[in-house]
C-alpha cells in the first residue's frame, strides 16, 4: 500500500529513514531486500545471487513485457535469446533507426504547423512508431500508425497500476500480439517477404537454446519488445521538451550541433526524470547484503530512481545539469535508468544504445524547431508510475527554424 501511495518516492523514503543503502521490507507478502549503489548493481546482476525467472509479476508480463519474453529467462537460455537483440547495439543499427525516426519527424512537423496546437507526447509516439516499424521491416500503413502508437504507449502506461489503465494495456497487448503473430506466420509461409537483415527477418528465423524457432506468439512478443520500447521514448521526448522549457539555456548547444553536449543532455534527461522506479528479482539462495538477509526465493529490489538521485553519486541530484556528464566519466553501474550490468551478457536493456542515440537526434530536432509553450499544467507527479508531464507538453505555433 505505501508503494502504491508513494510511487517513485517509496524506496528513497525508506532508504532515507534507514540511513543507509539497504532496506528490508515486504512486497505482496514476500520478504524483500531493497538496495542501491554501484556495488549493489553488480550484486543484483550476478546470476549467482539473483534470478529473473518467475520474478516478473504476471500483471507486468501481461502488459509490458509479454509472456515468454527475454526478460523472464536466466543463464544460457537468456543469453541465447538475447543474441536476437545484440545486433541492435551496433552503431550502424542505431544510426539506421535514428535516420528512419528523424525522417518520420520531418514528415510530421509540417502537419503539426497546420494545427493550432499539438500534444508532443502523442505526436512523438506516432513518429517513433512509424520510424521503428520502417526500420524493423514491419508493415504499417500511415493510417494505422496512430492506433498502433496508442496501443504501444498503453502497454507502458498501464503496467504498474490497476483499473482502467491496466485493462487498456492488456487489450492493447492482445491486439498487437495478434497482429504480429499473423505477420510472423505470413513470413514463414511465404505470403509476406521480410526485408533482408531486418529485425522481422531475425525474429522469424531465430532459434532458441533448444534449436527450435520461436513459436508465433513468442516471436510476436519479442517483436513487440523492439517496437514498444522505441515508442516509449515518447516519455523522454516529453521530458526533454519540459527541460528545454524550464532551462532554455540548453537549447543553443543542442541546436548548434554540439555532439558531446547532445549525449550529455540525453543522459541527464534519463537520470533526472522519473521513468523506471525499481527493478526486482528472486534470491537464488540465502543472501546477505551488508548484514541484511533475504531468504532463497525472497525478492531483491534495485532502487533505480533512488540511485539516479543519490547525492553521494551526483552531488546535486535534483538540479538538471547536463554538463555533469562532461565533467567526469560516469561508471557503467552508476547511471542505471534502464538497469545496470553488461548489456551483452546480463539483463541490462540491449536497446539502451538506441534510446540514447534516438534521444540525441530528437532533442536536437526539437531544439531547432520553432514553437511556443502555452499556459498548461506541466506538473510531474511522482505518485503516478510511469510519470509524465500532466499536459503531455502542449506546443503551439509549430514551425521549422532556420538554425
Amino acid at each position: 500500500l505505501p508503494l502504491l501511495a508513494e510511487g517513485y518516492a517509496w524506496l528513497p523514503n525508506r532508504m532515507r529513514d534507514a540511513s543507509g543503502s539497504v532496506v528490508r521490507t515486504r512486497i505482496m507478502g514476500r520478504p524483500a531486500l531493497a538496495l542501491r549503489g554501484p556495488e549493489a548493481v553488480r550484486f543484483f546482476y550476478d546470476e549467482r545471487n539473483v534470478h529473473r525467472h518467475r520474478a516478473v509479476p504476471e500483471p507486468v508480463l501481461g502488459t509490458l513485457f509479454g509472456h515468454g519474453a527475454v526478460h523472464t529467462l536466466d543463464g544460457a537460455a537468456h543469453r541465447a535469446r538475447k543474441e536476437l537483440f545484440l545486433p541492435l547495439l551496433e552503431p550502424a543499427a542505431v544510426a539506421g533507426l535514428a535516420e528512419h525516426v528523424s525522417g518520420a519527424w520531418d514528415e510530421a512537423v509540417p502537419e503539426w504547423g497546420r494545427r493550432a496546437s499539438v500534444v508532443l507526447f502523442d505526436e512523438a509516439a506516432t513518429v517513433l512508431t512509424r520510424g521503428v516499424h520502417r526500420w524493423a521491416g514491419v508493415p504499417l500503413d500511415d493510417a494505422g500508425a496512430g492506433a498502433a502508437a496508442r496501443d504501444m504507449t498503453a502497454m507502458v502506461d498501464g503496467f504498474a497500476t490497476a483499473g482502467p489503465r491496466h485493462l487498456r494495456a492488456r487489450r492493447a497487448r492482445g491486439r498487437q500480439e495478434e497482429r504480429l503473430a499473423r505477420l510472423v506466420r505470413d513470413v514463414r509461409t511465404g505470403t509476406v517477404t521480410a526485408p533482408a537483415g531486418s529485425v522481422l527477418e531475425r525474429v522469424c528465423g531465430h532459434r532458441d537454446l533448444n534449436g527450435e524457432p520461436l513459436d508465433e506468439k513468442t516471436a510476436a512478443v519479442e517483436l513487440l519488445n523492439v517496437l514498444r520500447p522505441t515508442t516509449a521514448l515518447a516519455w523522454f521526448v516529453a521530458f526533454a521538451a519540459h527541460a528545454l522549457h524550464r532551462w532554455p539555456e540548453n537549447r543553443a548547444p543542442l541546436a548548434q550541433g554540439d555532439v558531446a553536449f547532445r549525449t550529455a543532455f540525453a543522459h541527464e534527461v534519463r537520470r533526472f526524470y522519473p521513468f523506471v522506479p525499481f527493478l526486482g528479482g528472486l534470491a537464488a539462495r540465502d543472501l546477505f547484503w551488508r548484514g541484511a538477509r533475504v531468504p532463497e526465493g525472497g525478492l531483491v529490489v534495485l532502487d533505480v530512481y533512488g540511485q539516479n538521485h543519490d547525492e553521494t553519486l551526483w552531488g546535486d541530484p535534483y538540479a538538471f545539469r547536463p554538463r555533469r556528464f562532461l565533467e567526469r566519466s560516469v561508471g557503467r553501474d552508476e547511471l542505471i535508468p534502464q538497469g545496470g550490468g553488461d548489456p551483452a551478457t546480463g539483463h541490462r536493456c540491449p536497446g539502451e544504445g538506441l534510446t540514447v542515440g534516438l534521444l540525441e537526434t530528437l532533442t536536437a530536432q526539437l531544439a531547432r524547431m520553432e514553437y511556443t509553450v502555452p499556459d498548461q499544467n506541466l506538473a510531474i507527479s511522482l505518485h503516478r508510475v510511469p510519470a509524465l508531464p500532466h499536459s503531455g507538453v502542449v506546443l503551439a505555433g509549430v514551425g521549422r527554424s532556420a538554425v
